[in-house]
């Protein structure tokens, strides 16, 4: 009859058999998604909230998520769009699209078709593509865009350069109305 001992000895290496063995095993499930281009996560109706110390700064609406961080250059995909909504002092603004990827190790966030970007003073961006730069806090696009502004002025375009708040706005081929006040004084 066989020793205690030596039962012990065998369900430890039994044991630690199947620990790595499955442990191996996920490590070729997860290759196996990688290879099948597969996401490593899906969500519906996703609403995601990011706040800095304490106060909501953002807050993030899809209708579906899919999640490629298993993949070696790994990004998240919004394929029925997005509606992202930025406040800063009191103040909202909202950008929606109908389709978006987030590119994490890069910071980039590339939004596609029927970009709408309305800012806290009443300013709207419309473009076909818009990509946003989180990491140099720039926006930017190579696409056509319309810029109209509250007054009904507007600006049509080739392309721009901007950061954030539009204060620097680099601007190729423009065509527009700009609604000039005439009874606002001059400083000379």
């Amino acid at each position: 009859m066989l020793s205690i001992k030596y039962m012990k000895s065998v369900v430890v290496v039994l044991a630690t058999i199947t620990f790595f063995a499955c442990e191996g095993n996920y490590k070729n499930v997860q290759k196996m998604n990688q290879q099948d281009g597969l996401p490593a996560g899906e969500g519906a109706g996703i609403r995601m909230v990011y706040t800095d110390s304490g106060r909501v700064v953002t807050t993030l609406n899809t209708p579906k998520l899919l999640n490629y961080d298993n993949l070696d250059f790994g990004y998240r995909e919004f394929p029925e769009g997005v509606e992202v909504n930025f406040f800063e002092n009191g103040e909202k603004s909202t950008v929606t699209s109908e389709y978006a990827v987030q590119y994490p190790l890069t910071g980039i966030v590339d939004l596609r078709k029927n970009v709408v970007l309305v800012t806290s003073d009443g300013n709207v961006l419309n473009a076909e593509q818009l990509y946003w730069d989180q990491n140099n806090k720039w926006v930017f696009t190579d696409k056509p865009y319309r810029i109209t502004f509250k007054d009904g002025s507007y600006n049509d375009g080739a392309r721009f350069d901007a950061n954030e708040d539009f204060t620097v706005f680099l601007s190729r081929k423009n065509d527009g109305i700009q609604m000039i006040d005439q009874n606002q004084e001059t400083n000379e």
